[in-house]
């Protein structure tokens, strides 16, 4: 440093001369291929408990928060200067400080300060006079080049940088003066900020609603305890001791469940002190730090912020409240006596579901299908109650990306009545979901044949006597009676002996036409009308 006789024998010697070392600093290089053997040391951030590699420079390397050190200098300042030594001689305790150069200086070297031709206009204010403010940093000087003041940003490399920079290292790289990309660096700064902020809202609204559970399990807890407790006054010893031990289950429940919101908590507030804290600091670097303060510290708050905004997280308690108590289940017998009352937390078990129904493995094209879900708990017994998430996907094998759109009907007795409408015949493939799992028999494949085909004629036993003794009138079982009549007749050549449709000759009433155009027998067969 530039001594303070030096400081009085040259008069035009500015504050910025006065602050430069006799040679450049040059900086530290160590070898890479000993710097790649050595393994990577990581801190902890005593504030959010995140790793953090340091890099081949070591805690000096890092980068440094000047908003802090501004909030130090401050706090000294408002302490009356104690502790503030001149930044020239670095013996004196600091009486004011020069605002154009940005330096504490005691009373003799302000003096002197003054007396240089280039200082003398220099702003002199009071420490005493600083205390209203809220920013009095110093300038921030090059770490390869302690004499230059970083005043650019090099695009190629995303980091601020001084002039000796721009003709060495940097030569040939695109820069700007860095109050001309702060716009830019900034946006994105902000726009990351926006992103994360929702996540903060939706962690505290997950919280109340875990505390919001959680009160409501306590409070169902105690009515519960307290129907226990009424019911248990009329059997003396033996319900005394089912109503024990239906306490204990259900204490156990409480803490089981309690167990699991606690973690989901601990968890959801580590997450939401994180967020706080990167977006706390972003948001006070925005506001209260210098277009080079935010450029220097966007790297790591752009870093912190996208992990932050990747790491994943439940919005909904992962328990519920739903404790209930049946006294009128029977409950076995307690002392010999039969008792009642039982603790209901049954859940629907997939591997114990039934799928029953005629539609179950064939429908029709165009026509609505149907089946029923009966759910089960673990032990094979019966819900007896609806409210199951139930899932139902129908998807053609050939079109896997085209599912159907299907309708679910929940009984509220413990089964599902499953709908849906196929619009073409082939092979359909059949999911039933319950809890994201397979039902028992799921999945499964339905064959859809085309739409079922009307009779066009009449069921009758005999075409004499459905079209009224009609000579032209003629039956596709082929019969014909004497006298010119084209079609059957009891007891004639050709009739079956049974009744039977006109147009097909088959002789079930309910069933299919299977005329079609090829059939041996001609198109222009008369459609007898049953009289």
């Amino acid at each position: 440093m530039w001594t303070l006789l030096n400081l009085l024998d040259d008069s035009d010697v500015t504050l910025e001369d006065d602050m430069a070392p006799n040679c450049e600093a040059r900086p530290f290089r160590t070898d890479p291929e000993l710097c790649s053997l050595q393994p990577q040391i990581g801190i902890l951030c005593p504030v959010c408990d995140a790793q953090v590699d340091l890099p081949l420079g070591g805690v000096k390397a890092l980068t440094v928060d000047h908003l802090a050190m501004n909030d130090v200098l401050l706090e000294n300042l408002r302490g009356e200067g104690q502790g503030l030594v001149c930044d020239l001689c670095s013996d004196r305790e600091v009486e004011k400080r020069c605002q154009t150069c940005k330096a504490n200086l005691c009373h003799f070297c302000c003096q002197a300060h003054r007396r240089q031709k280039k200082t003398t206009y220099h702003t002199m204010v009071d420490l005493k006079d600083l205390k209203g403010y809220s920013q009095v940093g110093k300038p921030i000087l090059c770490p390869s080049h302690p004499a230059e003041e970083l005043r650019l940003f090099c695009e190629l490399c995303d980091r601020p940088v001084c002039r000796d920079c721009v003709v060495g290292e940097h030569r040939e790289h695109p820069y700007d003066f860095t109050s001309n990309v702060i716009h830019k660096h900034g946006d994105s700064v902000r726009e990351l900020l926006r992103d994360t902020q929702p996540h903060v809202e939706a962690l505290e609204d997950a919280l109340a609603q875990i505390k919001s559970v959680n009160n409501a399990l306590q409070e169902r807890v105690e009515a519960v305890a307290a129907d226990v407790r009424t019911f248990s006054e009329g059997y003396i010893k033996a319900i005394e001791e089912h109503r024990d031990k239906l306490l204990q289950q259900l204490d156990d429940i409480r803490i089981q469940r309690e167990t699991a919101l606690q973690l989901q908590k601990a968890q959801l507030e580590q997450l939401l002190a994180d967020m706080r804290t990167g977006v706390e600091f972003t948001e006070h670097l925005l506001t209260s730090g210098s277009d080079l303060e935010i450029l220097i510290t966007k790297g790591v708050v752009v870093e912190r912020l996208r992990k932050l905004n990747k790491v994943e997280y439940s919005a909904r308690p992962g328990v519920n409240h739903k404790i209930c108590f049946s006294p009128q289940e029977k409950a076995g017998q307690c002392q010999g006596y039969e008792v009642y009352g039982a603790i209901n937390t049954q859940e629907v078990d997939p591997a114990q579901c039934v799928l029953q129904g005629e539609d179950l493995h064939r429908a029709r094209e165009k026509q609505t299908a149907s089946f029923t879900l009966f759910c089960k708990d673990a032990s094979g017994q019966s819900m007896g109650r609806g409210g199951d998430n139930v899932h139902v996907e129908v998807v053609p094998k050939d079109k896997k990306d085209s599912p159907i759109r299907t309708v679910v009907q929940d009984n509220k007795d413990g089964s599902y009545r499953v709908s849906y409408t196929p619009k073409e015949p082939g092979i359909y493939t059949v999911w039933v979901c319950i809890r994201e799992q397979h039902v028992q028999g799921s999945p499964f494949n339905v064959t859809v044949r085309r739409k079922h085909r009307p009779h066009p004629g009449v069921f009758h036993c005999c075409t004499f006597c459905s079209s009224g003794g009609q000579k032209a009138a003629r039956c596709a079982c082929g019969g014909t009676m004497p006298g010119g009549y084209l079609g059957c007749g009891h007891g004639h050549k050709g009739h079956p002996g049974r009744p039977h449709w006109s147009c097909c000759g088959k002789f079930i009433e309910k069933s299919e036409c299977s005329f079609t155009s090829g059939q041996g027998a001609p198109r222009s067969l008369l459609r007898t009308v049953a009289l």
